[in-house]
């Protein structure tokens, strides 16, 4: 038993001394990068602030919408509840973002979001957040554009309070169908797979 406790203790102290020993070698191998000149970061700080022709894609989510909303809180096998809404989607920030300003019911109750989608210059991906009156937290998402650019999938976390579960996976779908047409598409990637949405709306664009 004695030998046991010594040998394990042994494991240990040379995991320390391992784990130790690589952190040392990481910061000094980080501490001999040569830092840019100044003129070099200032390049890089202007090149990841400004947009570019991936925050143009963007201006398509641009208007007013009629949003019809499909919900299936049994799973997508069952029938969906359907709502209806008004999307106020604008350019911000110099055309860095869109803001959506979301308006409708949900569960026949009254419901309120506001979203910002843009893309990260120096991540080179679309990012978003979202928030609602029906939550006290922020969902967050990451992703890119299809080649053909129709097709904007993101990822992110979600916490579910109903069922005590945080950190789930989920799958965020925005497809473009036209000019006037658009659908955005949740996946509860951890109940039911990413083949069919547990919501989704549709978006018209309001003719003026």
């Amino acid at each position: 038993m004695k030998r046991t406790l010594m040998l394990a203790g042994a494991v240990l102290l040379a995991l320390v001394i391992l784990v130790g020993g690589e952190s040392v070698a990481q910061e000094k191998k980080n501490a001999g990068k040569k830092m840019p000149s100044q003129e070099e970061m200032m390049k890089r700080w202007q090149e990841s602030m400004t947009p570019g022709a991936a925050h143009k894609k963007l201006e398509i989510m641009v208007g007013t919408w009629d949003a019809e909303v499909k919900m299936w809180m049994n799973g997508p096998a069952g029938e969906p509840t359907i709502s209806k809404g008004t999307s106020e989607n604008k350019l911000v920030l110099g055309g860095r973002y869109v803001q959506q300003d979301f308006t409708g019911e949900m569960m026949g109750q009254p419901f309120s979001g506001v979203g910002y989608t843009g893309y990260d210059n120096f991540k080179k991906r679309y990012v978003s957040f979202w928030i609602d009156n029906m939550s006290t937290a922020m969902s967050t998402m990451e992703g890119n554009l299809d080649k053909e650019g129709k097709a904007f999938t993101t990822w992110g976390k979600m916490d579910e309070p109903m069922t005590g579960e945080k950190g789930k996976k989920i799958k965020y779908v925005t497809h473009i169908i036209n000019n006037d047409t658009q659908t955005f598409e949740v996946y509860d990637v951890v109940a039911y797979g990413d083949k069919k949405p547990t919501m989704q709306i549709t978006y018209t664009r309001k003719k003026s």
